[in-house]
C-alpha cells in the first residue's frame, strides 16, 4: 500500500517532488516600471496588447505566457499534457479562451488571487500521483477588466480609498514535470475559507489576512516546522493594509515569521507608483512567482520559499446583497 501523503490537517507532502522545469512571466506597464521590471520576460507597451478589448488582451497574455514557458524548454504546446488555469472574470474566461486556443486538456479553477497557488498545488499532486508527466500551472489578470468587473469603470474616474489594490496586469506560468532540473514542490497546504466578517468592498487586504495567518498556522503545525525554516515566506496579494493586519496575526499565533517575510502586492510596485494601497489579482503573485522569485532561487539567493496566495472569494452580487467576504489562502512550499 502506497503512503499516506497527508500530514495534519491541511497539508500534502510529495513523495516524487514535482519539479518546476521552466516559467515565464508578461507584465503590464504600470508593472514593469516597478522594481522588478527588468525581471519579467516581457513587459507590455500598452495595456492593449494588440487586441481590441481588456478581457481579449488578457487572454492574449495567458496564452502567450504559457507558450513562453514551454518555449524555453524547447517544448510545442502539444508537449503539455494538461493545462491548469485560472483567472478573475465571470466565468474564468480568459483561461477559458486561451485554452480554446492551446487546444489541450485543460482543467479551469478559481481561488481569487490565489488561483497561482491552487494551480501549482493541484498540478504537484497530479504529476506526484503520476497522473501526469508533464502539465501547465497558469494565471493571469488584468487591471482595466477587473475594475470593470468588480469595482467602477475606468471611464467614470471613481475615486479610490486609501485601503483600495490595483489590479496587476499580469500572467504567469510553470512547467511542472515529474522528472527535470530546476526548483521542487516539496508540500503545500490547501486552505480553509476564512471569514471575519468584512464587507467593504475597497479593502480586500482585510478580508484575506485573516486566511493567510489561519494557512500558515496550520503549514507550520502539520508538518512541525519553525517559522525560519523557510529562507522567504510571501503573501500574495494583502497589500499594505492586509499585510500590517497579518502581521498582527502572526505574533498572536507565536508565528513571527519576519525578516524573511513579505507580500507580493507590496513587492511588485515601488512606494512612489500610483497604486493605492498596492498590488492585487491572480497575476500579482503570478508575476512576482515566475519573475523575480524563481530568478533569485535558480541564482541560488533563494533555496527554500513559501507562497501563500490569498485570494478573496467575493463577487459584486453578493456584496449588493449584504453579505461579507470570504478569504482563502494556499500554501506552496518550493525547494531547490
Amino acid at each position: 500500500m502506497p503512503a499516506y501523503k497527508k500530514r495534519g490537517s491541511q497539508t500534502v507532502v510529495f513523495e516524487d517532488t514535482p519539479v518546476i522545469t521552466s516559467w515565464a512571466s508578461i507584465v503590464g506597464p504600470k508593472e514593469g516600471q516597478g522594481p522588478w521590471g527588468g525581471d519579467f520576460d516581457q513587459v507590455l507597451a500598452d495595456y492593449m496588447f494588440g487586441e481590441k478589448t481588456w478581457e481579449k488582451a488578457e487572454k492574449k497574455m495567458l496564452q502567450e505566457a504559457i507558450n513562453l514557458a514551454l518555449n524555453k524548454r524547447d517544448l510545442q504546446v502539444d508537449d503539455a499534457e494538461l493545462i491548469l488555469a485560472g483567472d478573475l472574470l465571470n466565468q474564468t474566461v480568459s483561461a477559458n479562451y486561451a485554452a480554446r486556443e492551446l487546444a489541450r486538456p485543460f482543467l479551469g479553477l478559481y481561488g481569487a488571487c490565489s488561483t497561482m497557488a491552487e494551480t501549482l498545488l493541484v498540478g504537484a499532486m497530479l504529476v506526484d500521483g503520476k497522473f501526469f508527466n508533464r502539465l501547465i500551472s497558469a494565471t493571469c489578470s488584468h487591471h482595466y477588466a477587473a475594475s470593470r468587473q468588480y469595482r467602477f469603470p475606468t471611464e467614470q474616474g471613481t475615486q479610490p480609498t486609501p485601503s483600495t489594490q490595483w489590479t496587476a496586469t499580469a500572467a504567469g506560468a510553470v512547467v511542472l514535470e515529474w522528472a527535470g532540473v530546476g526548483p521542487r514542490v516539496t508540500s503545500a497546504t490547501i486552505g480553509q475559507v476564512v471569514d471575519l466578517g468584512q464587507t467593504d468592498v475597497a479593502d480586500m487586504g482585510s478580508a484575506m489576512a485573516p486566511a493567510a495567518a489561519h494557512t500558515l498556522k496550520t503549514h507550520f503545525e502539520d508538518l512541525q516546522r519553525l517559522p525560519d525554516y523557510y529562507d522567504l515566506i510571501v503573501t500574495g496579494d494583502l497589500a499594505r493594509v492586509g499585510m500590517a493586519i497579518a502581521e498582527q496575526l502572526f505574533i498572536r499565533d507565536g508565528l513571527v515569521p519576519r525578516p524573511n517575510y513579505s507580500d507580493c502586492g507590496v513587492l511588485l510596485y515601488d512606494e512612489k507608483q500610483d497604486v493605492d494601497a498596492g498590488g492585487c489579482g491572480c497575476g500579482c503573485a503570478a508575476a512576482m512567482l515566475c519573475g523575480p522569485l524563481l530568478k533569485k532561487m535558480l541564482a541560488g539567493e533563494i533555496n527554500k520559499l513559501l507562497l501563500v496566495a490569498t485570494g478573496a472569494l467575493m463577487s459584486p452580487t453578493m456584496s449588493f446583497q449584504g453579505e461579507s467576504i470570504p478569504g482563502i489562502a494556499h500554501a506552496v512550499a518550493i525547494e531547490n
